[in-house]
């Protein structure tokens, strides 16, 4: 057997990785700075190891292989351990392409936002059609609870971001897929740590385009102006866009939980448990895609009524008579005001909706976008935002009666404490893309105990 080592493993993409490879036969260990759960127990559970940082000697390990996660760097010595010695050594996405897509069909959706929801619901459409998909998600999709699988489908479906392969390949990790179908959903400046500009993302998805054969499929919404421009720039793949006139959607309740699919002259009724304009477009997408599979309209309607979601992708973790406390994944302005914009259509005017916000994308924490991130959350009735040590600039420029800035996540229970039994329900939206320092399960304590307390009189 194989012994295949994975350099910065716990990250959502490298542990899918991680298990994909087990699947396949390999005995996996791996290594991180952050081995905490719930990735450290997932990984165990299917038999990897796992260690704790990167002290330690690579070389005596025996392996076979090694993969290589963008979160290494050159001058940790580990990196250099592995660079003087004679171990084979691949970035992830390459080693992805050689082990497992080479031989597959692939759907790949990209863009920069909604491109989770949209790589699960596609797997649903797909699993319920008995298509049996492979698939690698950047997150767990709640239907089938993990965010990887393996199958002997000759369909493999995956999430396919911009974000740079590893230290020694600094192209898009999507560039090593070679999509059959690619999805583009949206296309906005983004990961401002590693693009100027949008000429650098525009570039990253041209060299993905010119690799791309012409019996290949590109599908993207044809409104999107952004995307409109990449195209200019040259494309050899049958071209799939989405126009409104033809293929479109309308809302039945203002918060998309039921919206009109209509399509040239069909219109079809989607009810679902999804929340929001955005998830209806992804909805879109994924209802494109699942026709290019001749996936009849019954099975696609079926899938989106069971239609579970993703962890943390506005995610309802807890309910009461006094409140709903959300867990979800925005880190950037638009996502933001789109996952504000569904919970205002969703809540009544006798309901409050409050943002909490921890700035912990790279980009975030630069400031990059700190004008759009402050007019995004200006959706949100108050908003509670965490100054982390790590921002580089100051949230409290911003701070007003409804703008509260928190240096200490202790002082957030707090409010929340005293906030939480009032005459208005309230919606608590927890935004971040990281732990949070555990402020979700900090809130949802909270919440039993006044619950509990409550019901005892």
């Amino acid at each position: 057997m194989k012994h295949v080592h994975i350099l910065g493993i716990c990250g959502t993409f490298m542990g899918a990785l991680a298990v994909l490879a087990r699947q396949k036969g390999y005995h996996v260990t791996g290594s991180d700075h952050n081995v905490y759960p719930p990735m450290s127990t997932y990984l165990e559970l299917q038999g990897i190891q796992i260690m704790q940082g990167y002290d330690y000697d690579i070389t005596s390990l025996k392996l076979d292989e090694v993969i290589v996660g963008n979160t290494m760097r050159r001058g940790m010595p580990i990196v250099e351990t592995l660079l003087n010695s004679e171990l084979q050594y691949y970035s992830a996405p390459s080693w992805l392409y050689n082990e497992v897509l080479k031989t597959k069909k692939v759907i790949a959706v990209s863009g920069t936002h909604g491109k989770t929801t949209t790589t699960s619901l596609i797997v649903k459409l797909l699993d319920d059609a008995d298509l049996n998909p492979g698939f690698l998600i950047g997150g767990i999709s709640q239907d089938f609870g993990v965010s990887s699988r393996l199958t002997d489908s000759e369909i493999f479906v995956i999430e396919a971001d911009e974000y740079d392969t590893t230290f020694f390949d600094k192209r898009s990790k999507f560039i090593h897929y070679h999509p059959d179908i690619l999805t583009i959903n949206n296309l906005e400046f983004d990961h401002a740590d590693i693009f100027n500009s949008m000429d650098d993302i525009y570039r990253q998805f041209h060299y993905l385009f010119r690799m791309m054969p012409g019996k290949a499929s590109i599908i993207y919404p044809q409104d999107d102006q952004n995307i409109a421009h990449l195209l200019t720039m040259g494309v050899w793949s049958n071209k799939l866009p989405i126009k409104n006139q033809i293929l479109d959607i309308k809302p039945i309740n203002a918060d998309y939980s039921e919206f009109v699919l209509s399509d040239n002259d069909k219109c079809h009724l989607i009810k679902w448990s999804m929340l929001g304009e955005h998830n209806a477009k992804n909805a879109l997408m994924a209802y494109t895609v699942a026709k290019c599979i001749d996936i009849s309209f019954d099975k696609i309607q079926a899938s989106f009524a069971n239609f579970k979601g993703v962890k943390r992708r506005l995610e309802c973790i807890y309910q009461d008579h006094y409140c709903a406390i959300y867990d979800d994944f925005a880190h950037h302005p638009t996502a933001v005001k789109h996952t504000l914009q569904a919970l205002k259509a969703k809540a009544s005017d006798a309901q409050k909706v409050v943002a909490i916000l921890e700035a912990r994308s790279n980009t975030m924490k630069m400031g990059a976008q700190e004008k759009d991130l402050i007019q995004a959350l200006k959706f949100a009735d108050e908003v509670w935002f965490y100054q982390n040590t790590n921002m580089q600039w100051q949230a409290r420029s911003h701070q007003s009666e409804t703008f509260l800035v928190f240096d200490q996540i202790e002082d957030i229970v707090k409010v929340f404490e005293k906030s939480y039994k009032s005459p208005l329900f309230k919606h608590f939206v927890i935004m971040s893309n990281g732990g949070f320092e555990n402020l979700h399960q900090r809130l949802l304590q909270k919440a039993v105990v006044v619950v509990t307390h409550s019901n005892s009189f």
